[in-house]
């Protein structure tokens, strides 16, 4: 009996041993569960630190995405301009074509009017030299042994020498007649002092290269007042014959041979 009691209670007394060993050791785990969770770093700064880089990452990606744009913008608005740079270099060009194109047409129908404006005077003047007549009665005559184009510059000189203006001037291949303006002058190769003239010359072309020379004067004394005096026929032929003298003597010089 005694050795039953002793064996129940060494079963007993080493399950209560081996069921506190199994305790303490759970409380032990559960001990050291607690402490591990106890001793885990606080992860709260990274995680704000993480949400601050976020944050400013996602700003400079809203701020690069907005610089694209305005570069896209920009770059648009730089391709505009180049376009409009180059149509209006075009448009420049084709001015400038233009232009020119219109210059040189111009110039040809400038060209064209002056030929057609000279054509035209010279018609004018030789219909007026065949339709001019030319009175004679009372002019001094000569017949001078040189082309009609020779006598006409000689004739010129001498008036211009002399003081006279062109007021009439008609010139053809055949024909040449000049009216002077009156003059009030004294040159004595021509005239007496106090004396008032105004000439109509006529030259015609004749064979042989000969033209015929009709000078007519109208020739008048002024006195003091400027009253006029009348004058002989003889007075007024002697002021024509001097200027055919000047004329014949110019054409005889050798620079007019």
């Amino acid at each position: 009996m005694d050795n039953r009691d002793n064996v129940g209670r060494n079963l007993f007394v080493h399950h209560q041993a081996t069921h506190t060993s199994h305790t303490a050791a759970w409380i032990i785990a559960i001990a050291l569960c607690v402490g591990l969770t106890s001793c885990k770093p606080d992860d709260s700064p990274f995680k704000a630190e993480n949400e601050t880089l976020k944050k400013q990452v996602t700003k400079q990606e809203s701020l690069l995405s907005s610089l694209q744009d305005g570069n896209k913008v920009m770059q648009q608005q730089i391709d505009l301009l180049n376009q409009e740079l180059r149509d209006a270099k075009k448009a420049t060009e084709a001015a400038k074509v233009e232009t020119q194109h219109l210059s040189e047409q111009l110039d040809v129908q400038l060209a064209q009017a002056k030929r057609m404006s000279a054509e035209v005077q010279r018609t004018a003047a030789a219909q007026a030299a065949q339709n001019l007549k030319v009175d004679e009665k009372g002019a001094q005559v000569d017949t001078l042994p040189r082309p009609l184009n020779t006598v006409t510059k000689v004739v010129e000189d001498a008036l211009a020498r002399n003081g006279y203006q062109l007021k009439v001037s008609i010139k053809t291949d055949q024909k040449a007649v000049y009216v002077t303006e009156r003059k009030v002058s004294n040159p004595a190769s021509l005239e007496v002092s106090g004396s008032r003239n105004q000439y109509l010359i006529a030259l015609q072309a004749l064979p042989s290269n000969l033209t015929k020379l009709s000078v007519k004067a109208e020739f008048e004394k002024v006195a003091q007042g400027g009253r006029i005096l009348s004058v002989s026929a003889e007075e007024t032929a002697e002021v024509e014959r001097r200027l055919i003298g000047e004329i014949s003597k110019a054409l005889e010089a050798p620079s007019k041979t």
